[in-house]
C-alpha cells in the first residue's frame, strides 16, 4: 500500500469511510456500506456508527469497525486491492502482538490507570482537608452532653476553622435574636432561644461579705445549642 490506513490503536479500529477509500470502491459509501453489513456484522459488537466531517466539511455518516470485520470486507471485495489491505491489517496485527508491543500497551494503561487515580486522590485529598474541620467540629459537638459558656463555643468554633472571636459571638447572637440586647436580662436568652431549648440559664446565690446574698445568672449553651450553632455556621 502506498498510504497506511490510520488505526485508532486503542480499540483497534479503523474508519469505515477510511477503508472504503483505501479499497478503492466504486460504489457511494452511503450504499456500500449498508451491503457490507448485511454479511453478519452486529453494530455494536463488530462497528459502531458515527458522524464525521466529510470532504465538505458537513457531517457525515461513519462508523468505527473492528479489525476482524475490516479483514472480513477486504476478502468481500475479491479484488487485488482487498487483498493488498488485508495483508495490511494482518501484518498489522503480527506487530501489534509482538511482546514488545503487548509490553508498550500494558505500561500505557497502567500510566493512564495511575494517572487518573493520582487525581482521584488529590481531589479527595482536596476534600478530606476541606472537610477535616468540619468533621472534627460536628463530632466534638455531637458528642456533647454537658453546657458550656458561649465563650468557650466561641474558642470551639475558632479552633475548628471559624474566625469568630467571644465579644463577635455574643454580638452575632443579639443581633440575630438569640440574646437580650439591654437592660437587667441583658445577654440572657430570649423567648425563642428558649424555646428552641438551646441555652440555659445557671443562677447561683453568692454571700457577700456584709452577710446578704445576691444571685448571679450565666446563660449556657446546652448540647442541642451547640449542635444548632454548629450546623449555622457550617451553613455559612
Amino acid at each position: 500500500m502506498n498510504e497506511a490506513i490510520k488505526i485508532n490503536s486503542e480499540a483497534m479500529t479503523v474508519s469505515a469511510r477510511d477503508l472504503h477509500d483505501a479499497l478503492e470502491v466504486k460504489t457511494a459509501f452511503k450504499d456500500w456500506f449498508p451491503r457490507m453489513c448485511e454479511y453478519g456484522f452486529s453494530e455494536g459488537t463488530d462497528f459502531c456508527s458515527k458522524m464525521s466531517e466529510s470532504t465538505g466539511g458537513r457531517p457525515a455518516m461513519d462508523a468505527d469497525i473492528s479489525i476482524d470485520m475490516a479483514k472480513e470486507i477486504c476478502m468481500i471485495q475479491r479484488t487485488e486491492k482487498g487483498k493488498e489491505v488485508r495483508r495490511y491489517f494482518i501484518d498489522l496485527e503480527k506487530a501489534w502482538n509482538t511482546p514488545e508491543q503487548v509490553m508498550a500497551r500494558a505500561l500505557k494503561i497502567a500510566d493512564r490507570k495511575i494517572n487518573h487515580l493520582t487525581e482521584q486522590n488529590k481531589a479527595l485529598a482536596a476534600d478530606n482537608e476541606q472537610m477535616k474541620p468540619k468533621a472534627l467540629f460536628a463530632d466534638a459537638v455531637a458528642s456533647a452532653d454537658t453546657s458550656i459558656l458561649i465563650g468557650d463555643l466561641a474558642k470551639l468554633i475558632r479552633q475548628n476553622g471559624f474566625d469568630i472571636g467571644q465579644k463577635r459571638l455574643f454580638t452575632w447572637m443579639r443581633d440575630n435574636g438569640y440574646l437580650m440586647k439591654g437592660g437587667t436580662s441583658y445577654n440572657m436568652p430570649t423567648q425563642k432561644s428558649m424555646e428552641l431549648g438551646i441555652f440555659e440559664v445557671k443562677e447561683r446565690t453568692i454571700q457577700n461579705p456584709d452577710g446578704s446574698a445576691r444571685i448571679t445568672r450565666t446563660t449556657k449553651v446546652t448540647g442541642k445549642g451547640q449542635q444548632y450553632f454548629v450546623n449555622r455556621f457550617l451553613q455559612g
